[in-house]
């Protein structure tokens, strides 16, 4: 059966997933980068990138696996990109450039309605405005049997959390201090929900931790 599943999705020290004010200078918000700095020197991430090189090891096994099994992906509009409100024209496609790194179907949460965007390396944009367990159904359908993997961002996150929705979940806790931003767990009872610790390996660059639903 297709799962809902986290990957990489990282968490500073002092609790944010994301910094404020997010622009195009800054996708994560100012200062956000900074812990998801863990993966960025990884081969994996390079390779997704273009690039050569790069680092193996644990951090790297984390973000190479976290694209297995992937038939679709669902992310919130800021995930998207910084534009709000009524899309002005169609001109914005998304951070990535003309070859995403998600090569499947990907699913955009937002409030405007928007023709899909067929992009090269098999990543199509599906825009849902009808709410978190559409978006889920559509994708769940649109993997085919593969798995469903949520990338955020933290108030997308927080809605499938809420909503007892993820299956598995891969956070990583990052040598970062931010001092603001979006905060991952804030007033979250994971264990309430159903949720227990799977997990917790230390890494040269981060403490991954896995987190799943509460065997009965």
């Amino acid at each position: 059966m297709s799962k809902l599943r986290v990957h990489c999705f990282s968490v500073s020290l002092d609790g944010y997933s994301a910094g404020p004010d997010q622009d195009l200078a800054n996708p994560l918000g100012v200062g956000g980068l900074a812990v998801f700095g863990w993966q960025f020197g990884t081969r994996s991430h390079q390779q997704m990138h273009g690039g050569e090189g790069g680092t193996t090891g644990f951090d790297d096994d984390m973000v190479r696996q976290g694209f297995e099994g992937i038939g679709a992906w669902i992310l919130g509009r800021n995930m998207f990109g910084p534009v709000r409100g009524p899309w002005p024209d169609e001109s914005w496609k998304g951070w990535w450039g003309e070859n995403p790194v998600y090569h499947t179907p990907v699913f955009v949460l937002t409030h405007h309605a928007r023709a899909p965007i067929t992009m090269q390396g098999g990543t199509t944009f599906h825009f849902v405005t009808d709410g978190i367990h559409a978006a889920l159904a559509r994708a769940k359908e649109a993997a085919d049997g593969k798995d469903v993997r949520l990338g955020g961002g933290v108030s997308t996150m927080r809605q499938y959390l809420r909503a007892g929705l993820v299956d598995d979940m891969h956070f990583v806790i990052s040598p970062a201090l931010i001092g603001s931003g979006e905060r991952l767990f804030q007033d979250l009872d994971l264990p309430t929900l159903g949720y227990e610790l799977k997990g917790l390996t230390a890494s040269p660059g981060a403490t991954h931790v896995k987190i799943g639903k509460r065997v009965p």
